[in-house]
């Protein structure tokens, strides 16, 4: 990890939070990957559905796309619509198993288990492919408005890194792309861990933790910063220019002079949780 530097530090996710890569890199490289490969084209309609629901609009929001994957296809296979169709939704128990050993959730983890196993070459390829098409059609999406401003403002009172769940080459490739890296220490990606492993190596124990801040647009975010006791700030999917407005305006400052905490921080927690639902549309209205 670089070297501490400032008093404070600052970790921040990438998609959904600094750029508006979310719905595209779903709806038009994850999902179509996966009606392909998991042969879902009889009932490619529910599929999107639910694509878009476990990974946009509900607290699995920004899930690792394995788990996300396993998850998707438990809520489609009991879907009274597909079950009439009577399409064959696959249950992957080689990769539920491989997500339960631990591993680095990541291509060249999974490629290697492959090479006993498979039953898990079909998710390989899918991922594959998933990285292909976003490298092929996810470029020219600048961050959002007022994210630069507040790079600005934070990278010079704290060390700051990306810590996302995308793959790295992605990664790099759209921070320089908009003239962002420079904010950063590091970029830390899918292939590093988690982003509690992100945090733990590159702030626990260094800053204090009232000092380390992760910035988010899920709650895998805010679980991240809890398992390392530091404080978390939303951006909130859908109203993300006012979340950052917010961050520049009065987060930032309330962070730097120490009293971010307490009831600031969990009315700012409470509206995330409020924004995304657990349970689908489709069996709340049932």
């Amino acid at each position: 990890m670089p070297a501490k530097e400032k008093g404070f530090f600052i970790a921040i996710d990438s998609d959904g939070c600094v750029f508006d890569t979310m719905e595209i890199k779903h709806k038009e490289c994850f999902c179509p990957a996966a009606i392909k490969h998991f042969h879902l084209q009889a009932v490619s309609r529910y599929a999107r559905e639910t694509w878009e629901f476990v990974n946009l609009y509900s607290r699995q929001r920004g899930t690792n796309r394995f788990p996300a994957l396993v998850s998707v296809l438990d809520f489609l296979r009991v879907r009274p619509e597909v079950i009439v169709r009577s399409a064959a939704v696959p249950e992957l128990v080689a990769l539920r198993h491989w997500i339960g050993e631990g591993p680095k959730l990541d291509n060249p983890a999974l490629h290697q288990a492959a090479l006993c196993n498979p039953a898990l070459k079909v998710v390989l390829d899918w991922s594959a492919e998933v990285n292909e098409r976003v490298a092929d059609m996810v470029h020219g999406v600048p961050p959002f408005p007022t994210v630069r401003h507040g790079l600005e403002r934070a990278s010079s009172q704290a060390d700051m890194i990306v810590s996302s769940g995308t793959p790295l080459a992605a990664l790099h490739r759209e921070w320089k792309e908009h003239g962002l890296a420079g904010y950063v220490r590091r970029i830390a990606g899918q292939e590093d861990g988690t982003k509690t492993q992100h945090l733990t190596a590159a702030a626990q124990g260094r800053y204090p933790p009232d000092r380390i801040l992760m910035v988010g647009d899920a709650p895998g975010d805010l679980r991240a910063a809890r398992n390392v006791n530091a404080f978390f700030f939303p951006i909130l999917p859908g109203r993300e220019e006012d979340s950052w407005q917010q961050f520049c305006d009065e987060a930032l400052d309330r962070f730097l002079s120490g009293c971010y905490g307490g009831s600031y921080q969990e009315s700012l927690i409470a509206t995330l949780e409020g924004t995304l639902p657990v349970q689908p549309p489709w069996t709340r209205a049932t």
